[in-house]
């Protein structure tokens, strides 16, 4: 698995930063419709959230258009924002398969080692 890039390791930043705070409006509902507790969790992280939400689509697109992800990669990685703490799955499966490494490298690591190739 080759080396994360920047931008790959700013994503996956994004990513737990967008998954944080989608915990955190979870837990501001609970007290604020279940427990009828407090407004103050939806009011403290519904707008860190949506911050965090454009953040994390802003640097998708970017990390898809530079790191050429194709349509299919950006989609789900894109989705991966809407249901709660998908964004972390996604930075999971982009890094396991190198998503996240510049395409050189990645390309590099997936093709064999010419040294391993027999001369002729």
């Amino acid at each position: 698995m080759p080396p994360m890039s920047r931008l790959g390791r700013l994503f996956a930043v994004v990513a737990w930063i967008e998954a944080f705070t989608w915990a955190g409006l979870l837990v501001g509902m609970f007290l604020k419709y279940v427990t009828e507790t407090t407004e103050a969790g939806v009011w403290l992280f519904g707008r860190l959230h949506g911050g965090a939400f454009v953040l994390f689509v802003v640097v998708t697109l970017i990390a898809a258009v530079r790191l050429r992800w194709g349509w299919f990669r950006t989609l789900v990685a894109l989705a991966s924002a809407v249901p709660p703490l998908t964004t972390l799955l996604a930075e999971w499966w982009l890094k396991r398969t190198g998503h996240l490494a510049e395409p050189a490298e990645r390309e590099a690591a997936q093709a064999p080692d010419a040294e391993l190739q027999p001369t002729r």
